[in-house]
């Protein structure tokens, strides 16, 4: 009956889209525009005074993506192109009315766009129409680049996210490359000016090129995007396939060879062991090596990430593993390459499994990755090599090997065609290098099929070898996507084998048969000028396992309301929920779930404020059933931004949580603060205390950053306990102290 009844809802739904009257793809001329040659590049200046600016051609003619698609902008933008024997040159002129209105946003790298004034572009070197890379700023002068892959499928449709969705991420913020940024104001706007080394970004050959390219320019007072070649407001810029061109003019045939040695010194202590001050000092480092001109070899020694900002604590109220996200850069740079699978569900390659065990850091001696264009075909190459790690065990007091000395391999190949269209492989590997015998293989194929602007299909299969596994098993998936202005549609069967095992994945689940759809509406008010948008929608999944059995059911209905300022809520949210329980499930410390089947209802809030704003919130409140209870609880997180120097934000993660197997409490809280002295200086904090664990986390980081986010890093790391024994195992008091000191500098060697 339940599913009778969603079948019934979804059909009628999928009828009122076939009958709406839906407008067509706007079909403008595709705008090419040219960059003029100069002897010698501009002072990188940001006051675009240079005399070779003044006889560069125009690239303007801007319409708006947002709020009103197709129409004229707001306020007028120019690029200008330049170039010599080494690098691209680019000047932006974001003319600006009042002055006054110019919303700077956070002077850090990478900071996110959307909620600042900003300019933006992509350049798809291949004329692929699917890849590119992506470089930005706002009149703060950061540095903001990334990768697009698969014509931005997977990714946000709102610049500025980072990847969070492992490998499978259409746009990859974490890639950093070596290229200079200004800019300026003065009474009639902001400029920026932009110097791209060639070397810095891949393409197929020297002589003389065509490139896609897209500019974009955000009015954030207006919350207005403009773009130079005209896109549908329901793609981003990432949508390379809709880019304009860049033609007649000339790059060199060079390769990139450049060396970023580190060292880093560390002082820590273990206060679970009472092993005293530990003093270590590590040296390392990467190589970058154009191949050829089309293919990069990435090469690392003693890898170390000690730099990298500490996780985001999570509440867990469910039986499965939670998602981290990668964010190791090493990793993270051309993960695109490697993504096959189905995000946070069913990823077949997924490098958090390499150089982390038990919540510890793996040693990584060494590795390589070779990635790039191959007679017109996208190769990936990944190999790791991981030391083993022992940790001290309490009740056996003596070391326990963790993890086993492990080599890892990914070989990644997929051809592209036009529309969005391709096919490809994945073949992942891991063995231990102490018994050979120990090995786990994944293998897989993949394909994406593009139909007009609006219709994809994309699905892969899978399998997997463990020698301790006898029956090994598959893995399968086919989704489409119908996505216009006004609709959205999305429908997704996966079947997963109880024996399927990609180890170097993440899957949270085996043994199921699973569905998933959607449908969304929008509504546009252009007569209402303080609100933007309405989207009604339902939301359907199941899973049953492969006697029948529903082990989790999900139905939400829901609608949202967005304003022009970008504020927004839902309201209401309902949700019907199941959840089959084949054998117990301690859900709190002392509170144990039977085996059955539980049912409930619940309402479900979410909100936030204008977040260009000085201060500004975001919420999520949910009330209702919840197994053999009730529960109710939020998560909200209140900000703070001065100028562009500082930014803080107070996090709150709370449930109340009453079964009829006992009551319990959660809570999370995380501060966080950034201050930014110079774009490229900047002083990060997040502590963060759980009443779980009883632990009060600090991390403390300082960047002074060169080149492609070299430079250097001092780091403290704190743990406070303030548990009792009997219920955590840990004395009161300090847990683990670390202090890290650690410089990195990219030396371009050259050809």
């Amino acid at each position: 009956m339940r599913i009778l009844t969603i079948s019934i809802i979804v059909l009628s739904l999928s009828a009122l889209s076939i009958g709406a009257q839906e407008p067509t793809a706007q079909q403008l001329q595709e705008p090419v525009g040219t960059a003029k040659l100069v002897t010698e590049g501009p002072t990188i200046d940001g006051l675009l005074t240079d005399d070779a600016w003044n006889d560069a051609p125009i690239l303007n003619n801007f319409v708006q993506r947002e709020p009103v698609e197709g129409e004229p902008v707001s306020e007028r933008t120019e690029i200008r192109l330049l170039y010599d024997e080494s690098a691209l040159y680019v000047g932006a002129y974001m003319f600006t009315e009042d002055p006054s209105t110019i919303i700077v946003g956070e002077a850090r790298r990478d900071a996110p766009l959307e909620n600042t004034d900003a300019f933006l572009m992509v350049i798809d070197t291949y004329l692929d129409r699917q890849n590119g890379f992506v470089f930005g700023t706002t009149p703060a002068g950061i540095e903001y680049d990334g990768q697009v892959t698969r014509d931005g499928q997977g990714g946000g449709i709102i610049p500025g996210q980072r990847q969070q969705t492992g490998s499978a991420g259409g746009f990859n913020l974490n890639w950093d490359g070596a290229w200079q940024v200004a800019t300026s104001q003065d009474e009639h706007g902001w400029y920026a000016e932009l110097r791209i080394p060639f070397e810095t970004v891949r393409y197929a050959e020297g002589g003389m090129q065509t490139w896609g390219v897209n500019f974009s320019r955000n009015i954030r007072f207006r919350n207005e995007q403009s773009v130079w070649a005209p896109i549908p407001r329901n793609f981003s810029l990432f949508r390379v396939s809709l880019a304009g061109t860049i033609t007649e003019f000339e790059a060199p045939g060079k390769t990139i060879f450049t060396i970023s040695p580190y060292v880093l010194g560390d002082v820590s202590r273990d206060y679970t062991r009472d092993t005293g001050t530990e003093y270590d000092g590590t040296i390392g480092g990467e190589a970058k090596l154009g191949v050829t001109q089309s293919l990069t070899l990435d090469l690392t020694v003693n890898t170390d990430f000690a730099q990298v900002e500490v996780d985001d604590l999570q509440i867990n109220l469910t039986r499965f593993p939670l998602f981290f996200p990668e964010k190791r850069p090493f990793f993270l740079e051309n993960a695109g390459s490697f993504s096959v699978g189905t995000p946070r569900s069913a990823d077949l390659f997924f490098s958090r499994r390499i150089g982390l065990a038990a919540g510890e850091a793996v040693p990584i001696q060494a590795g390589a990755r070779l990635t790039g264009k191959l007679a017109g075909m996208q190769i990936g190459y990944l190999m790791i090599q991981a030391a083993p790690l022992d940790l001290f065990d309490d009740e056996s007091e003596e070391d326990d090997r963790v993890a086993q000395p492990t080599n890892f391999g990914v070989v990644r190949m997929f051809q592209e065609f036009e529309n969005r269209t391709r096919i490809g492989g994945l073949f992942v590997s891991r063995v231990n290098t102490d018994d050979t015998s120990d090995y786990n293989l994944t293998y897989a194929v993949d394909g994406t099929y593009g139909v007009g602007e609006s219709l994809n299909f994309v699905g892969w299969a899978s399998g997997t070898t463990t020698p301790e596994i006898e029956n090994d098993d598959y893995g399968f998936s086919f989704n489409s996507t119908y996505e216009t202005r006004d609709w959205t549609m999305r429908a997704t069967y996966r079947e997963i084998g109880d024996g399927f095992n990609p180890e170097v994945g993440f899957l949270p689940r085996r043994g199921y048969r699973h569905v998933f759809a959607n449908v969304l509406r929008k509504y546009r008010f252009p007569e209402i000028e303080w609100f933007r948008e309405m989207r009604p929608h339902i939301v359907w999944q199941q899973f049953w396992d492969f006697e029948g059995f529903t082990e989790s059911f999900f139905l939400h209905v829901d609608s949202h309301f967005e304003f022009s300022n970008g504020s927004f809520f839902q309201l209401p949210a309902i949700n019907f929920v199941g959840e089959g329980l084949k054998e117990e499930f301690e859900i709190s410390p002392g509170v144990i779930i039977p085996p059955g089947s539980y049912d409930w209802a619940e309402w479900g809030f979410r909100a936030n404020t204008n977040r260009s704003a000085s201060i500004f919130l975001d919420t999520s409140i949910t009330a209702g059933g919840f197994y053999s209870g009730n529960r109710y609880g939020t998560t909200t997180t209140l900000s703070y931004r001065y100028q562009d120097k500082l930014l803080t934000s107070v996090r709150l993660t709370y449930f109340d949580v009453n079964l009829a197997e006992g009551d319990f409490e959660t809570s999370l809280v995380a501060v966080k603060g950034s201050y930014s002295f110079t774009p490229s200086i900047f002083l990060q904090a997040t502590i963060q205390y759980d009443n779980q664990s009883e632990d009060l986390g600090s991390n403390i980081r300082f960047g002074w950053l060169n080149t492609a986010g070299t430079g250097l890093y001092v780091v403290y790391n704190d743990i406070q306990h303030y548990g009792m024994f009997d219920r955590t195992g840990f004395d009161r008091g300090p847990k683990g102290r670390q202090f890290i000191v650690k410089y990195t500098k990219q030396f371009d060697i050259g050809n």
